[in-house]
């Protein structure tokens, strides 16, 4: 819900279209570009084109009819991409007329073929094209000599200004657009003077660092320029935002939209959202409030809606500005903004907007930590008996949400996903099935079923979109997308198949660049993947910068992290100290999984002072907490961590008992990490059942010892996919001093020929191998 006024986000031009066509110049105006254009007309006419090369141009004509003027290199480059011969004609047309008299120009339009004088011309009367010809021709036969004189110059300035200069990288015109009100169509009254005084009223009263000074000028635009300029970039924003203007460039070409014409309502919210972009809260707060000043003032709603548009203005601006402090962590600010908005509405009778006041209170209730599901269920019970279909599917699937966190078998939340999914598929919504999509992917991530998770995520990417794209936008940059992707990494990353997680991350960067807002959830994701990888290497010197990166994006996640990394140098106290504050904090927060890893860190803790008894009633309690929750994942790691305790206690058959059970979920869903570590504890507990000793003595049960042979060997390949060597050191231990007591001599002396350059290629001396997980 990044905008309850959805209307205005989808489509921003919904005002009154004789309020603002005096000031954003004439409709329709001869200026040099528009010559260009003709003059590309005129060749796609007068000569023949293979039909790929047509059909490009077709698809060409309506945006650089309806777009902003462009300089003469940006043009020539895009009708050259299309069709190079016809760009040198175009070229060739347009430096006959700039470098010859004013007779040649003239000579241009009079024989320029139009569908009202040419019988065989290929445009209808009424199309795109025969309009646009028409209404050029009428604007240039009402000029006078002097005004046709001072277009003529302004060609000769806009042709010879892009070879006068090496690159084309200004967005501004090098052309005389302080006299283009002499060649208006309709000869309105200048009033210029009145646009001026109404901008000095009206400065913006933040200097954004969005805003660049330095940069030239544009003259205003035409009515149909600015719509189709401001709707372009509008909907790029929502689904592709590496293709719109960045936003120092949109925030230029707003402000010099909004000089023209300070009571442009739409123009201030599309700076809204380009201010959204780079998270600048005064700004974005700024242009939402003048956008429903200029609404009101404006008069649009008012007209259409008597009082009764001008109260929706009001409720709507109101609850606009509480989403906006939501998404910014001012909870209070929203919490003041969503009671005005509830009481506007009460009073207006408005059903449809106390719906989505409810809806954004729920989300404001878990923002802080408290638990909404009463407010959800009375929403979407609300919802339903509106009729608003979209609301009661954001409720449910907020519904799952809570309910995967609060322990909800897995088969209850698929059921209320797949009712929800029945109705997005039957009204089309495909963002909240892209939702549905990454929730049912998060949620198997969270039960430890990483088969199904790869499943759903990769449904969701190769799903095709039901909107219409437009504007060549073939992926969606919302969130949805970006927590698919970052799960698909983490899931490459946990194979040890690091080549394919940096070439998603490397996608996500050009999708979710570092300034948009889901850039945080790919920039976690890539910390926490490294942070393990370091961390597995035994790489603790890269491991340590990581946190803070990580506790500036998630606080929780990085203090759990410094803890690790405190345990792994040796430094208990300290380790312990955090572990136990975290814990207190994730109690409060209700973080189940957090609580269950901290207890599993605590009882690690107790080995190092080989306190196992005393690690026992931890790891029961996190085995107990993480079935309660279905867990799958994390109680596998807490039946790994028993069953090490149990062989450190002696008792090696229950140790391997209790091993089988997790094994089976690990080697299915696990990391490769995980895996390795599996087989490794699982031939140390067959040894220790074997009789196996390592100074020999004993004769140990060849059945089981020959079973630990083959399961270190497994545990080797694991932890060589991930370059492992510490723990593959101890693996090459382990076997040479099996293979020792078994007679094998080659087979010893290969493995303690690893294990000794393993050594010393780390020069670190190994902890014992007892006294590990």
């Amino acid at each position: 819900m990044a905008s309850v006024h959805e209307s205005l986000y989808f489509n921003p031009m919904m005002t009154n279209g004789v309020v603002h066509a005096n000031v954003f110049g004439i409709k329709d105006w001869v200026t040099p570009y528009k010559i260009s254009v003709l003059a590309l007309l005129y060749e796609m006419t007068a000569t023949k084109t293979p039909l790929p090369e047509r059909r490009r141009l077709n698809k060409l004509i309506l945006p650089l009819q309806q777009g902003p003027d462009l300089t003469l290199g940006q043009f020539l480059k895009i009708v050259e991409e299309c069709c190079p011969q016809t760009a040198d004609a175009v070229k060739l047309r347009l430096h006959e007329m700039a470098d010859g008299e004013l007779k040649d120009m003239e000579y241009f339009f009079s024989t320029l073929p139009t569908p009202f004088t040419a019988f065989d011309s290929e445009a209808y009367k009424t199309s795109v094209v025969g309009l646009f010809m028409r209404h050029m021709l009428l604007a240039y036969n009402k000029l006078s000599f002097s005004q046709v004189y001072k277009l003529y110059k302004s060609l000769q300035q806009y042709y010879h200004s892009h070879y006068a200069k090496p690159t084309d990288g200004q967005v501004g015109l090098p052309v005389l657009v302080a006299d283009d009100s002499d060649m208006d169509l309709t000869s309105t009254e200048d009033t210029v003077g009145d646009r001026m005084d109404k901008e000095e009223l009206d400065v913006p009263l933040h200097e954004s660092e969005l805003r660049s000074d330095n940069t030239q000028s544009r003259g205003p635009l035409s009515q149909k320029q600015a719509e189709y300029f401001l709707a372009r970039q509008a909907y790029l924003l929502k689904n592709d935002e590496n293709k719109a203007l960045k936003p120092a460039a949109l925030q230029e070409e707003l402000n010099n939209m909004l000089k023209f014409n300070p009571d442009f309502a739409e123009a201030h919210y599309l700076n809204y959202l380009n201010s959204m972009r780079v998270q600048d809260i005064f700004l974005s707060a700024h242009s939402l409030l003048h956008y429903f000043d200029r609404l009101i003032l404006s008069g649009n709603e008012g007209k259409s809606n008597g009082d009764e548009g001008y109260g929706r203005s009001l409720r709507y601006a109101a609850l606009n500005l509480a989403s906006l402090h939501c998404r910014f962590g001012h909870y209070q600010q929203a919490d003041l903004a969503l009671q005005e908005a509830i009481r506007i509405a009460q009073e207006s009778n408005d059903h449809v907007c106390l719906q989505h006041c409810l809806s954004w209170l729920y989300t404001l209730e878990q923002m802080k930590g408290s638990d909404s599901t009463v407010l959800t269920e009375d929403s979407v019970k609300m919802a339903a008996h509106f009729c608003l279909p979209y609301l009661a599917s954001l409720g449910i699937q907020s519904l799952v949400q809570q309910g995967a966190t609060q322990g909800k078998t897995a088969h209850k939340l698929m059921d209320a996903l797949k009712d929800t999914d029945i109705l997005h598929w039957k009204q089309s919504l495909s963002e909240l099935i892209e939702i549905s999509l990454a929730q049912t992917t998060s949620i198997w991530r969270m039960y430890g079923k990483s088969t199904m998770a790869l499943q759903q995520a990769q449904l969701l990417l190769n799903m095709s979109s039901l909107e219409p794209v437009n504007f060549g936008v073939h992926q969606n940059n919302t969130e949805a997308f970006a927590v698919a992707l970052c799960h698909l990494a983490e899931l490459h990353a946990e194979q040890g198949l690091y080549g394919a997680t940096s070439e998603i991350f490397q996608h996500l960067k050009e999708q979710f660049p570092p300034h948009t807002q889901h850039a945080k959830l790919w920039m976690l994701c890539d910390l926490k993947i490294q942070f393990e990888r370091h961390m597995n290497e035994r790489k603790y010197h890269l491991a340590e910068p990581l946190v803070k990166a990580i506790s500036a994006l998630n606080k929780t996640e990085g203090l759990y992290r410094k803890a690790q990394v405190l345990k792994a140098l040796g430094r208990s106290t300290e380790a312990y100290n955090i572990l136990q504050r975290l814990q207190v904090h994730c109690e409060k927060t209700k973080c189940t999984e957090i609580i269950i890893r901290v207890m599993l860190s605590t009882s690690e803790l107790h080995w190092e002072s080989s306190g196992f008894s005393t690690a026992l009633p931890l790891l029961l309690q996190a085995l107990t907490l993480a079935r309660q929750h279905h867990l799958q994942s994390l109680v596998s790691e807490s039946i790994l961590h028993l069953a090490f305790t149990q062989l450190m206690l002696g008792v090696p058959e229950r140790a391997l008992s209790v091993l089988h059970e997790a094994m089976e979920p690990v080697l299915a869903h696990g990391a490769v990490v995980d895996k390795g570590r599996t087989m490794l504890l699982a031939a140390r507990c067959q040894l220790a059942v074997a009789g196996f000793r390592p100074n020999g003595q004993g004769q140990p049960d060849l059945r089981l010892a020959a079973l630990a042979v083959d399961t270190l060997n497994e545990a080797a390949v694991y932890f060589t996919k991930l370059n492992c060597k510490e723990r593959l050191r101890d693996v090459h231990y382990l076997q040479a001093q099996l293979h020792r007591s078994l007679g094998q001599t080659l087979q010893s002396n290969k493995s303690a020929m690893l294990f000794r350059l393993l050594d010393q290629e780390l020069q670190s001396p190994a902890p014992p191998v007892s006294m590990q997980l």
